[in-house]
């Protein structure tokens, strides 16, 4: 019987600030993907996939084959390129199990065809918490840990692991927790969990928005976020972490791709039905993220909900 030699390869798109990652096997020659994008431009409407080319090269040139396709969400800021990936290298494209209730709750803020089910079948595998599987024989467990949104997964694999958007690094903080579904008590009760690993554990973060002072940068341990992250280091209790996030999550614009990304990344990386004229579309709902309708100009609620 073989050991296992695992290996990471991160995938910086520096357009959105997200890193994708191939974690391996490289005895057995099997990998999963983690998170991929495609490149998305809303002036124009313009898909391309250049950042997911890059991890497929790479794949390629290594010779592995790919088995998981992973999501730690359905992401906000970018267009998941999961589809692109399976379509070239194969794989199952998984996501926790909780993605039916973020189905549900965008399902009655976008207007989805009427074949559309909240039932996570968009996905070839739904993980339910401490479900693990394996990359070659390298396992891996699947954690539950929502508060970004109710359906956040973390991926723990020996000294490692992926956190998608609970943790950023640790001059940079927390993910908000406003979002539809979202909770910041809860997100601090995850990042707890996350934080209770060993002190030199490995955190892989899905997104880097570094100051001026620095390059990108995705990687940290359990020790540094618990020294110095600027929103849950050590001292920090959870009515304080509340109180802060609530407050920052309240001056934040909505992401730049979320319309276009969530539509998209619940369909596991889908495009909508093409309409009768063969063409896809992305539809943009009016004043659905206006938290007071007095401000909406007059006549617009008319038809709304």
């Amino acid at each position: 019987m073989h050991t296992s030699t695992q290996h990471i390869e991160a995938f910086f798109d520096d357009v959105t600030g997200t890193v994708s990652y191939v974690l391996a096997d490289t005895t057995a020659r099997q990998a999963a993907v983690i998170d991929p994008v495609l490149d998305f431009e809303p002036k124009s409407g313009t898909l391309a996939s250049a950042s997911s080319d890059r991890i497929i090269d790479y794949v390629r040139a290594q010779g592995w084959q790919v088995q998981w396709i992973l999501e730690t969400h359905a992401h906000a800021d970018h267009i998941s390129g999961a589809q692109h990936i399976r379509h070239h290298l194969g794989g199952k494209i998984a996501i926790g199990s909780q993605i039916r209730q973020v189905q549900k709750i965008f399902r009655t803020i976008f207007h989805f065809e009427r074949s559309f089910l909240p039932d996570g079948s968009q996905f070839d595998h739904l993980f339910e918490d401490g479900e693990v599987f394996y990359v070659g024989t390298l396992p891996v467990t699947a954690w539950l840990v929502p508060g970004h949104t109710p359906a956040d997964m973390a991926y723990v694999t020996g000294h490692d692991v992926f956190v998608g958007d609970t943790l950023f690094m640790p001059d940079v903080g927390t993910a908000r927790a406003d979002f539809p579904g979202g909770d910041a008590a809860v997100l601090y009760r995850s990042i707890q969990r996350i934080l209770q690993l060993p002190a030199d554990t490995r955190i892989h973060v899905c997104h880097d928005y570094p100051p001026a002072s620095r390059a990108a940068a995705w990687v940290s341990t359990v020790a540094e976020q618990k020294a110095h992250n600027i929103h849950v280091r050590d001292g920090i209790s959870e009515a304080e972490f509340v109180a802060m996030r609530n407050r920052r999550d309240a001056t934040l614009a909505m992401p730049t791709l979320i319309l276009p990304s969530v539509q998209v990344n619940l369909r596991a990386g889908l495009m909508p039905p093409a309409h009768a004229n063969g063409r896809t579309y992305i539809e943009v709902p009016v004043n659905a993220f206006l938290q007071d309708r007095s401000q909406a100009p007059d006549g617009v609620w008319h038809s709304a909900p």
